[in-house]
């Protein structure tokens, strides 16, 4: 069933247009969000469809009928809206805010009736807010006031809920639990919600369409598997240094650096320490990597150099040549740790041909399995128990001093676990330097 229709919608402040060209539909139980960068024009389209600002242009039906025919007690009856303006009743008890939602029930004293009451119960459970009924909502953090406004929205017992910015300022915590009653209200009661939102991983993982705005326009609309890929999210927010990574739904700070490390990566193994050196300014080679692998998606997103193979095929001569080719560029070769199969195992062969070139090898496997896997070849790894061990290494001087205040502080021992061939005291490590032992 249509709810909420927008046609050729065109919106602004006198003279000046700040969104046109909208057309869409919401149905009844769907999750819609709107995404894009400040000042796009997201909640000025709000505020439309919410009838607190009429269009320049175009209409607004909800259920059918325009929506600026309703009287404002009748479509409070249909829709609640929870916007992003401060609430200033900080003396307030939650009970009475969240009562306050059943305005267009009540008679002209406003006095509460028992369905009224229960209502509002209901509204505070369906919130997992019933324990702050009766605080004072200046009391309370802002994520259990967010809890609280939706409380008062889901006690006008509307068809549809529009929020600006629901989970802005909120932590972790707060924000997953405001997204899950969102959803829940959307699934479980067929509430339609369209909501403003920032955070681009929950957009992918819990609304049904997403609305794109930028400049005033909406550049795609869609199911959020089909339109949030790498390309439209940066033309969305003028993205140069990060990539968005639409299969694990996050953004990836790109490496600046000219490659100088290669990590040997597979099975999810590199994909911390590829963000890890990304993030310290060093360029990366890796390979050679499956192109279904996380590995692959991470090293992609960040703009490492990567030579891959294609889904479940065994490492072509082609891939090994060019992978060795590029060892030879690199000052330093690093052993992830990655699982070691028959699709994989030419992986071997370009790490023993990095120690017959003198490159310097660090590896995070145990000593035990490096010899397993390279015989006695191993003796001249640098054995890095973490990568914290690692990042001791390839620190470039400008950041030892912070690497080091770092690295006292997250010291979990006396003895660091790194050395060529054995482990070795931090004290005599330091001493040595980059020695062989």
């Amino acid at each position: 069933m249509k709810v909420l229709e927008a046609k050729e919608l065109a919106i602004g402040y006198r003279d000046r247009k700040v969104v046109e060209g909208v057309n869409f539909k919401a149905f009844k139980g769907q999750f819609i969000c709107l995404l894009g960068p400040n000042g796009s024009g997201k909640s000025t389209l709000l505020r439309c469809l919410a009838g607190l600002l009429a269009p320049q242009k175009g209409a607004v039906y909800l259920k059918g009928q325009s929506l600026y025919h309703f009287l404002a007690k009748d479509l409070a009856k249909h829709m609640a809206v929870v916007l992003t303006e401060r609430v200033s009743v900080e003396l307030l008890r939650v009970f009475d805010l969240v009562a306050m939602g059943r305005y267009p029930y009540t008679g002209i004293w406003g006095r509460l009736k028992e369905e009224d009451n229960k209502k509002v119960w209901e509204a505070l459970n369906l919130v997992h807010a019933q324990d702050l009924a009766f605080r004072y909502f200046g009391e309370l953090s802002d994520g259990e006031k967010q809890k609280v406004l939706l409380a008062r929205a889901l006690a006008q017992d509307p068809e549809l809920i529009i929020l600006d910015e629901p989970t802005t300022h909120l932590d972790v915590r707060h924000r997953l639990e405001v997204t899950s009653i969102l959803r829940h209200l959307s699934g479980e009661k067929g509430i339609t919600i369209i909501a403003s939102l920032h955070d681009l991983d929950l957009a992918l993982k819990t609304c049904e369409l997403a609305i794109l705005v930028k400049n005033g326009k909406i550049l795609a609309w869609g199911p959020p598997e089909e339109i949030l890929t790498e390309n439209i999210i940066a033309e969305l927010y003028d993205i140069k240094d990060a990539c968005f990574n639409e299969y694990l739904g996050s953004l990836e700070l790109k490496a600046r650096g000219h490659p100088e490390i290669y990590v040997f990566g597979g099975g999810g193994r590199a994909a911390t320490l590829y963000r890890i050196l990304a993030k310290r300014g060093f360029g990366i080679l890796t390979g050679v990597i499956h192109e279904n692998d996380i590995d692959y998606y991470i090293a992609r997103a960040i703009g490492a150099t990567i030579i891959s193979e294609r889904p479940f095929e065994e490492i072509s001569l082609e891939a090994f040549k060019k992978a060795s080719k590029l060892l030879e560029r690199v000052s330093w070769v690093v052993d992830a740790g990655y699982p070691v199969g028959l699709l994989n195992r030419r992986n071997l062969e370009l790490l023993r041909q990095a120690v017959a070139r003198g490159k310097e090898v660090y590896t995070l496997r145990s000593q035990k399995e490096a010899f397993n896997l390279y015989g006695n070849l191993a003796q001249g790894f640098i054995y890095c128990s973490n990568w914290k061990n690692l990042i001791d290494y390839f620190c470039k001087p400008q950041e030892r001093p912070r690497q080091e205040a770092w690295a006292e502080v997250n010291q979990a021992s006396p003895c660091a676990s790194v050395g060529r061939g054995r482990v070795i005291p931090k004290a005599d490590r330091e001493e040595a330097g980059h020695a062989p032992v």
